[in-house]
């Protein structure tokens, strides 16, 4: 059966991502440049290459040309899942886009919004969608999420079916991204939460590392072709089926160990200097309380 490519240059499935990723980005960056304007304190550069960033990779992987090759080899698919779950959702988040984009929006839009919460049903349409936002980034629930997208989707029935069906292969894709962002909330922790460096955030990246090493280790060590689709492909850059098997695999396996890890590493350091500075403010010692005269203990300071 011949392959469909999906969203071939210059067609409606790449035209409309893109135009929708141009909105996103000309949003935020109204937003940036008025919280820029204003206080420079609340928004740093970095959050605005850091957005721009993540939502390049989202247009790679979904909306440019390389995005058609995944029909081609399992590399090129494996990778745009890398940019969609594990690469471009912590720049989204680390970019504060809800912080950006709630003074990027036009005021009018802005309006509308609130006119639409009327004060007397403010209170019970606000309490639902705490009790549904406080549900949805629960960290059980953003592990299993991700745990989910990434197993499901790559179990070889649902795997043929996504990429035969355009409207699949959409689901596919908006499922990794939307997973990816789930996942990475609790460990980012952007605006309107507060931040809190947590022991188990570690934890939580390492055993997310599980599924992934379990499909990446089946893919590299089974001696045979795991999607007949890539059989019948026209093995570009001269790949055999299974050599691109093992190579989309070893690129899974490596780039989330790393990212992981890099992210982990960050985390600690956080919790780090967390208590670095709470030792210090304990072993700070109570020089008046002991009956020091004033000027003794500024000597000792200056010593």
């Amino acid at each position: 059966m011949p392959h469909l490519r999906h969203g071939a240059p210059g067609s409606l499935e790449s035209m409309l991502p893109t135009l929708i990723i141009i909105f996103a980005a000309s949003v935020y960056l109204r937003g940036w440049l008025h919280l820029r304007l204003t206080s420079r304190s609340v928004i740093k550069g970095w959050h605005g290459f850091s957005f721009v960033a993540g939502l390049s990779l989202i247009w790679v992987a979904i909306a440019s040309p390389f995005a058609t090759l995944d029909h081609e080899l399992l590399t090129v698919h494996m990778l745009k899942h890398l940019l969609l779950m594990t690469l471009a959702p912590p720049l989204i988040w680390l970019g504060e886009p809800v912080r950006v984009w709630s003074q990027g929006l036009p005021q009018f839009v802005r309006r509308c919004v609130a006119r639409a919460f009327l004060p007397a049903i403010w209170r019970t349409r606000m309490s639902a969608l705490n009790r549904t936002g406080k549900a949805l980034v629960r960290t059980e629930i953003c592990w299993l999420a991700a745990a989910a997208a990434l197993v499901g989707w790559h179990i070889p029935a649902v795997f043929t079916l996504a990429m035969r069906s355009a409207g699949w292969h959409f689901v596919e894709q908006s499922s990794f991204l939307v997973t990816g962002l789930l996942f990475w909330w609790p460990v980012v922790q952007p605006w309107p939460s507060v931040l809190r460096p947590d022991l188990s955030m570690i934890l939580y990246l390492f055993f997310a590392t599980l599924p992934c090493d379990i499909l990446s280790g089946f893919l590299v060590f089974c001696d045979r072709v795991i999607y007949p689709l890539y059989l019948s492909s026209s093995h570009l850059f001269g790949f055999t089926a299974l050599g691109d098997q093992q190579c989309a695999a070893a690129l899974m396996w490596t780039c989330v160990t790393l990212v992981y890890l890099v992210a982990g590493a960050i985390l600690a350091m956080r919790l780090l200097s967390r208590q670095n500075s709470r030792d210090n403010e304990f072993a700070q010692p109570d020089l008046s309380v002991q009956g020091v005269p004033r000027s003794v203990q500024q000597s000792l300071e200056a010593f």
